[in-house]
């Protein structure tokens, strides 16, 4: 899902301007989704716990839910999430809802936010570092795991943020595209901590609340605290759906949805250990 745009979401920002200026025709509305109109997804086959070609992951169980209340069959465009994704997928027409972009995300018209999560801290339970703050002193003493984008600088918030404080010896990067012949390679940083091979992994919440939990010992998860230390970095997003910009039609439908199957939806996530922190919070910018 949106792991991947989120961790380059820096990176693109101030690439937009260009990008939406050469940006293709727009396409014809979005036709509605309804029993003789399926509801077109745009998904990844190997990203758990976000989806999978099983359709085993959260963002599979939020589509099913909508399609549902559309009185519409749920069918997939598969495409692995790396870059060039939104434009293979929603805006070459194949698909029409794209289930998790960050909201507001410029290369697609989002909806209302249906939860909000963030990059978390996960360690070994028997280790109880309790683990909170991005200047925590005793980081620079820790093996780190963090994903990383590739060599052009975009990586991910607490990346920027450890590098900015001179934390990177540490540091242990794990491609955030992996090795997309094994199931899930974004899980990596979650498994070397329960291999042993780095004392604490930084990483977005859904992935390891999700992975945490099958993980061969006990794990714990913990939110990385927000903080203006860094701006404009954040470690905390909401999350929304993504149709192409003009499906108005599409757009309100599914906030008609999601407002109505809110607690559903809730439940949903819970059940794959996303942690949810609330739309706003004290103090945090």
């Amino acid at each position: 899902m949106l792991l991947r745009r989120l961790a380059s979401l820096l990176a693109v920002l101030p690439s937009l301007p260009l990008a939406l200026a050469h940006a293709e025709a727009p396409l014809p509305a979005a036709r509605l989704p309804g029993p003789d109109h399926p509801l077109r997804v745009c998904a990844d086959p190997n990203n758990l716990p976000f989806s999978n070609a099983a359709e085993a992951g959260f963002e599979n169980e939020v589509a099913r839910l909508v399609a549902e209340e559309m009185e519409a069959p749920l069918v997939y465009e598969w495409w692995a999430q790396r870059r060039g994704f939104i434009r293979n997928t929603l805006k070459a027409g194949t698909c029409d809802v794209v289930i998790g972009v960050p909201a507001g995300y410029e290369l697609v018209e989002t909806t209302r936010p249906y939860y909000r999560s963030g990059y978390v801290w996960v360690y070994p339970r028997a280790r109880g570092l309790d683990l909170r703050d991005i200047t925590d002193p005793r980081l620079r003493e820790l093996k780190i795991g963090v994903h990383l984008i590739g060599d052009d600088g975009s990586n991910t918030p607490p990346a920027h943020a450890l590098g900015q404080q001179g934390i990177v010896d540490g540091v242990h990067g794990y491609l955030i595209y992996g090795d997309y012949r094994s199931a899930d390679p974004a899980a990596e940083p979650v498994r070397a901590v329960a291999r042993g091979e780095v004392d604490v992994a930084a990483v977005w919440g859904p992935l390891g609340g999700y992975f945490a939990r099958s993980a061969a010992i006990p794990l714990a998860v913990m939110p990385i605290s927000e903080t203006g230390e860094f701006a404009p970095l954040r470690f905390r997003f909401a999350i929304a759906m993504g149709v192409r910009h003009g499906d108005e039609e599409l757009r309100a439908a599914l906030d008609g949805i999601l407002a109505r199957r809110e607690g559903d939806i809730t439940a949903i996530l819970a059940r794959y250990g996303v942690p949810l922190m609330p739309a706003r919070e004290r103090n945090v910018p």
